[in-house]
């Protein structure tokens, strides 16, 4: 069956707080529509993403793109979810998909067994949503806030997205339905007289609506993450120069470092252990030293294009130590002003960054003083 997925994520979502939409707030160094996107793509059964946008919100998706190093298929929405909901069909239409699963740009933890058990009910099924049983004793509110009657919770269910459809059927329901608007897509099937099918659904599965459930996704997040550790090392030939790059410093001392770029052995190592951290690769696949681009090119650049594919991966930068092993130039002098420079760069306080140095008792190429070598190490937390 082909199947294209619907994510609505027009709405303003005030009631989170937080200053902007919810579905473009931060959770765990991640927006809340990237982890949503990023959990669909992962599951490989959909042959379009379609997110419906409000296109005022250009610099917010722009950023989502950039987590998730990949442009969104997007659409603008409407004034309501209804009328969000119907354009995303009718771009699904234009797809050739057979059935369409509509989702809640709010709802990020969506888990692939949840999508297989919905599309295996598809197969037996014109519409299915999933649901959770209710366990909290129910109630109505009196007057004045006080308690009223309690409300039997037999035969309640909570219902969740994604909810899916064979595409023809929910079109159809969509076109008896008019110019109303109803809660979501289901009720849609519902009114046009169609069956709607439960699987069950995932109690993690839960819609970011207030401040609270924020504080409860991050804290599940957080449980989930793993500490990773990168390494990195470098090595550069000295030669008699007015100025040496180093951890990002300007050092003067009649020597400098030969490379194709600044040749910043501190940084280049640096940035080889948080691109091992990131699972992706090293310096020279992303910054070859045939390309003529990089030339003189100050390593700052490839440092922070490696903190980028770190946070794209799910990464937040914990802690950095860089050792630099030479005979000269004497590095003490400079430390402080290196710490400050490399804490600035990494985002992270001077506490988390420390810079040594030492020196191979006169052996080998550092001890003759022809070159140069750095090392790095640094730890990272990745969350799901």
């Amino acid at each position: 069956m082909k199947i294209a997925a619907v994510i609505v994520a027009a709405g303003r979502g005030e009631r989170a707080g937080g200053g902007v939409p919810k579905q473009y707030r931060d959770l765990a160094g991640k927006r809340v529509l990237a982890r949503c996107v990023h959990r669909l793509h992962q599951c490989g059964v959909f042959m379009r993403i379609i997110v419906v946008v409000n296109p005022l919100d250009r610099d917010h998706i722009d950023a989502v793109e950039g987590e998730l190093g990949f442009r969104l298929d997007t659409i603008p929405g409407g004034a309501t979810r209804t009328a969000s909901v119907r354009a995303g069909l009718e771009a699904a239409s234009e797809t050739g998909a057979e059935a369409v699963f509509i989702h809640d740009a709010a709802r990020p933890f969506v888990s692939p067994a949840l999508i297989d058990r919905l599309v295996d009910a598809l197969e037996r099924h014109q519409a299915v949503i999933p649901a959770l049983p209710v366990s909290d004793a129910l109630l109505r509110v009196g007057d004045g806030g006080a308690m009223g009657e309690p409300v039997s919770r037999d035969g309640l269910q909570a219902a969740q997205t994604p909810q899916a459809f064979h595409l023809a059927s929910l079109l159809d329901a969509y076109a008896q339905l008019g110019g109303t608007a109803l809660p979501d897509d289901a009720a849609v099937v519902r009114a046009a007289g169609g069956e709607v099918a439960l699987v069950a659904g995932e109690a993690e599965n839960f819609k970011l609506t207030t401040p609270e459930d924020f504080i409860r996704a991050e804290r599940m997040l957080m449980s989930e993450a793993i500490t990773v550790t990168g390494q990195g090392f470098d090595v550069h030939r000295l030669e008699t120069a007015e100025v040496m790059w180093l951890c990002g410093i300007e050092i003067r001392a009649g020597l400098g470092l030969v490379g194709h770029s600044d040749a910043d052995a501190g940084l280049h190592a640096l940035t080889d252990a948080i691109l091992g951290a990131a699972g992706a690769g090293d310096i020279g696949e992303h910054f070859p030293p045939s390309d003529p681009q990089w030339k003189g090119a100050r390593s700052d650049a490839f440092l922070l294009h490696a903190i980028k594919r770190l946070h794209e991966a799910g990464g937040e930068l914990v802690h950095a130590d860089i050792t630099l092993i030479a005979e000269r130039p004497k590095i003490g002098p400079h430390r402080d002003a290196m710490r400050t420079r490399v804490a600035s760069l990494l985002g992270l306080p001077e506490k988390r960054v420390n810079i040594a140095a030492t020196t191979t008792e006169k052996l080998g190429f550092t001890g003759r003083g022809e070159g140069l070598a750095a090392q790095a190490i640094i730890t990272a937390r990745l969350t799901p």
